[in-house]
């Protein structure tokens, strides 16, 4: 497939060429592997409070940050474990027949995939929470804070306003 389409306007001819395709895009079984491996990584914030809404089992959550930060606002039944603390204090503190889901501050943060590698070093199951704490807050979710249960408006930008699942 090539990166450059013709278009003709009128009696002129004009070539576009496609800055997507300009890396060819991956072979369907590659690419199927490839998000596989994703999955196998990551879990967005949805999926996570629906799990903790529904209690379903096999699953901790882990907040790596700070302690000021814990007490700005962390997701409700989360343990709180600061990245680096983790080697020494994920053994007696975390069940290492759960999966371990840790978070941090959002996207631009690295902080929650420095706590799920030192997490996998250790020989747990773990994955990433996408968005992290911000995009927990952003989409509508309650949090709890060092003076008690807080929640904000959801984000349209980040979830429906209806509060009702994007069911991607």
């Amino acid at each position: 497939m090539s990166a450059t389409a013709t278009a003709t306007a009128g009696t002129s001819t004009e070539t576009a060429t496609s800055a997507v395709l300009s890396v060819p895009a991956a072979a369907p079984a590659e690419a199927a592997a490839h998000y596989a491996a994703r999955l196998a990584f990551e879990a967005d914030v949805s999926d996570v409070h629906a799990d903790l809404a529904s209690g379903a089992p096999g699953i901790v959550v882990v907040d790596t940050r700070s302690k000021a930060a814990w007490d700005q606002g962390h997701i409700p039944g989360a343990v709180h474990l600061p990245t680096g603390q983790i080697a020494d204090l994920a053994p007696e503190a975390i069940d290492p027949a759960l999966t371990v889901v840790t978070y941090c501050w959002g996207p631009g943060c690295n902080g929650a995939t420095r706590a799920a590698l030192a997490f996998a070093r250790l020989g747990y199951r773990v994955k990433e929470m996408l968005g992290g704490f911000e995009y927990w807050a952003r989409e509508g979710f309650a949090y709890d804070t060092a003076a008690g249960s807080e929640q904000r408006p959801v984000d349209d930008l980040t979830a429906p306003r209806s509060g009702i699942s994007c069911a991607c």
